[in-house]
């Protein structure tokens, strides 16, 4: 997907970039290869594929899954290299973001990026999901928290749903075996207090590569005990 190609399936979406919000793409895929040389953020280095796989694909829930998204605060559960947080907050600058991420050069790069790229009232936190959900200054404090190729589902709701205020909502976005992880984590959803209110599909252009999006509503407040420690979620998962 080119730069023109972004633009042209933006629009047909009603999204119509500012110059600025172009640059700071521009100037994001640049660091993003810069910083890539580096440390391990993408396996994707070819623009065209950055477009389309990152910057593209992390957008997809502006239409296929609307949020109100004024005044809404954000939390992203191991970002990565800013997926899907940072091309949100591009084109929905009104958005407060709290990145989470266990590696601190990690942190680095997307402090930097923020800085480079002029966004305000983004956080990043250097730390594991497990220990930032059991922090009274993170916990149940977000509107919305997303994850993006983290982990398995019922894995994922234990990283996630703590920090979701409650009445808010959980957005996962999933490849091929989404259903088979709803099935696998219709337990841990319950017990973390939520449940799954809505479920879409959609096609990634060009190589039309299908997508899930999995939205859940925080119904009542989680369970003093969960997060569990550092690595009990992967190792146990609630089933």
């Amino acid at each position: 997907m080119t730069e023109e190609e972004f633009l042209a399936q933006l629009s047909q979406h009603g999204i119509h970039l500012s110059p600025e919000q172009i640059q700071q793409f521009r100037d994001y895929y640049r660091l993003l290869i810069e910083w890539n040389q580096k440390i391990n953020l993408t396996a994707l280095t070819n623009e065209a594929d950055v477009y389309l796989k990152h910057f593209y694909d992390c957008l997809m829930p502006l239409w296929v899954m609307p949020l109100d998204s004024y005044d809404l605060t954000l939390c992203d559960v191991g970002a990565g290299a800013g997926f899907p947080s940072i091309p949100l907050k591009i084109v929905k600058p009104e958005l407060k973001v709290t990145i989470v991420d266990s590696l601190n050069k990690r942190i680095n790069f997307l402090n930097l990026l923020v800085e480079t790229l002029g966004l305000e009232q983004v956080i990043c936190v250097h730390g594991r999901a497990e220990e930032v959900g059991q922090d009274p200054q993170f916990r149940g404090q977000f509107d919305l928290v997303t994850a993006r190729a983290v982990a398995a589902l019922n894995i994922l709701c234990e990283f996630c749903l703590p920090l979701v205020k409650q009445g808010g909502y959980f957005l996962a976005m999933k490849g091929q075996k989404a259903q088979e992880e709803i099935q696998e984590a219709k337990t841990a959803i319950a017990v973390l207090g939520a449940k799954l209110v809505e479920q879409e599909t959609a096609l990634l252009p060009i190589e039309e590569s299908e997508r899930f999006f999995l939205k859940l509503k925080k119904t009542k407040e989680t369970p003093k005990k969960y997060p569990r420690r550092a690595g009990k979620p992967a190792k146990e998962p609630i089933i």
